[in-house]
């Protein structure tokens, strides 16, 4: 079973899913309270850290601008944590002067390029792998073939700081998945990525940052403790936090920009909230 002999972590949830038998939910998620779309604690989106020719998607940002990323941060006072730390952190009050770091699709390059960067900045991050595919290639894509981490740089990892969240089994497309469906990709995977590393995992990610209501629903039962979206919507919350995307043209004031817009976004759906009451 997944859940015997994990490592204990404070406040989580218990093991077989979300919510108990009579319906309440499992474990302590005081740690993890709901969060207001307007007070949703800034985070960066990214995926392959790495040189390259060719990037339809954008998903690549070359390392050397990844560094100077990474300074401008602690020029600007912030340390990038992963996403875990950065809502327990904002639970208590205390999430100022942090910024949260995620990496999805579980790219190789994040072992190699990106790990002693945040290393030498002090800095950690969320690594959103997708449990089905590891030591594979992002065969869900039409552009350049990129190798995924495999199982012991995933080990690696998360023994060195960085935080392992789940990205789907297969990385699919949520939204108008059947239920049964739905609660494969989001409990198979966190019951796979358990088994790897011998401790709980309470973070999610939507692939391609696609979300409804059934989708969040089925993380929200599967035992996770917070899920990543991209945009502001009507969902905003712990279960469907916003990113702010990055890539290779996001220099300093780029990055000042999109951390304006990532409040003014959430003060408007907040006041949209209010209004339609």
């Amino acid at each position: 079973m997944a859940a015997e002999g994990l490592r204990p972590e404070r406040g989580a949830a218990g093991p077989g899913g979300g919510t108990r038998a009579d319906g309440r939910p499992r474990g302590d998620l005081r740690a993890y309270p709901e969060i207001r779309a307007d007070r949703a604690p800034w985070t960066l989106m990214y995926h392959s850290v790495d040189a390259y020719q060719e990037d339809p998607y954008q998903v690549t940002v070359t390392p050397e601008r990844f560094v100077r990323q990474m300074e401008w941060l602690r020029r600007s006072g912030l340390r990038g944590v992963a996403l875990g730390e950065l809502l327990r952190a904002h639970a208590l009050g205390r999430a100022a002067g942090l910024v949260g770091l995620t990496f999805d699709d579980g790219y190789a390059d994040l072992y190699h390029q990106v790990l002693p960067v945040l290393e030498r900045y002090g800095f950690t991050a969320t690594a959103f792998v997708v449990a089905g595919r590891l030591g594979g290639h992002n065969d869900w894509d039409s552009g350049p073939r990129k190798r995924l981490l495999d199982r012991e740089q995933i080990r690696r990892l998360a023994d060195r700081g960085v935080e392992i969240g789940s990205h789907g089994l297969e990385h699919r497309l949520l939204p108008g998945l059947p239920a049964e469906e739905l609660a494969l990709e989001a409990g198979r995977s966190r019951e796979q990525l358990e088994d790897l590393l011998e401790r709980r995992v309470s973070g999610f990610c939507y692939p391609y940052g696609a979300v409804d209501a059934a989708a969040a629903a089925a993380v929200r039962d599967s035992g996770y403790r917070y899920a990543a979206a991209i945009a502001h919507s009507p969902l905003t919350g712990r279960f469907a936090l916003p990113r702010s995307f990055v890539g290779e043209r996001d220099d300093g004031w780029r990055l000042r920009a999109k951390q304006v817009r990532h409040r003014l976004r959430g003060l408007r759906v907040r006041s949209d909230e209010e209004s339609a009451r």
